[in-house]
């Protein structure tokens, strides 16, 4: 039962790293969890509780990391057209990647999202 419940671990680490980007904030369109910046979704952690039609799974849009991510078992290019766009949905059960590569992948999301000057506000804060 632990390893079922640990995507509610990852989910959370997830969704505490990106709101530490510069401007970043939670929202809750359509009943799910978001974090946007500048009114942009950069990370998607999908509804609290799992569903029939809803299994854990975090989005997020990598126009650089998007070939290594859907190679990964279980990777897939998000629904509603956003995967033409460099959008993945990551299921959080089952074998995930290491956290620091979904980390990682947040940050890309949100520099692929966020407006330049945060962008050069989040190097600042990084340097």
């Amino acid at each position: 039962m632990a390893g079922m419940e640990k995507w509610r671990e990852v989910r959370e680490t997830l969704r505490e790293f990106a709101l530490r980007f510069p401007e970043a904030y939670e929202d809750h369109p359509w009943g799910e969890t978001v974090v946007k910046v500048n009114k942009k979704i950069f990370l998607f952690l999908g509804v609290e509780e799992p569903t029939d039609k809803w299994s854990p799974s975090a989005g997020v849009k990598l126009p650089e990391s998007h070939g290594h991510a859907l190679a990964l078992d279980g990777v897939r290019p998000s629904g509603y057209g956003l995967g033409r766009s460099g959008w993945v949905t990551i299921p959080l059960t089952g074998t995930l990647p290491e956290t620091e590569v979904l980390l990682d992948w947040v940050e890309e999301s949100y520099r692929a999202v966020a407006p330049k000057k945060l962008v050069a506000a989040l190097d600042a804060q990084d340097a």
